[in-house]
């Protein structure tokens, strides 16, 4: 789970925290009630992760418990990916 935080922490350096450093953004910080990703920006991430981890993210699997936070993501990846097997 460890390579998926860290390619959600990638991802949203580079698209919602140009220059900043990933000491700068852990597990637990908050995306969405911090203004860090807004509601168009959680689409592009959703996008993104279905691409990435191919999952499908399905409406109502894009709520702020499972998008929050890095830790959050990656956990919501993993119940995707282990109710595919």
């Amino acid at each position: 789970m460890d390579n998926i935080r860290e390619e959600i922490r990638q991802y949203i350096l580079s698209q919602f925290l140009p220059g900043e450093r990933s000491a700068n953004l852990q597990d637990d910080t908050p995306l969405l009630t911090s203004g860090i990703v807004d509601s168009l920006g959680m689409l592009r991430m959703i996008g993104f992760i279905e691409q990435r981890f191919v999952i499908e993210v399905d409406a109502h699997d894009a709520t702020v418990d499972n998008f929050e936070r890095i830790q959050d993501i990656a956990v919501f990846i993993e119940s995707k990916r282990a109710t595919r097997k």
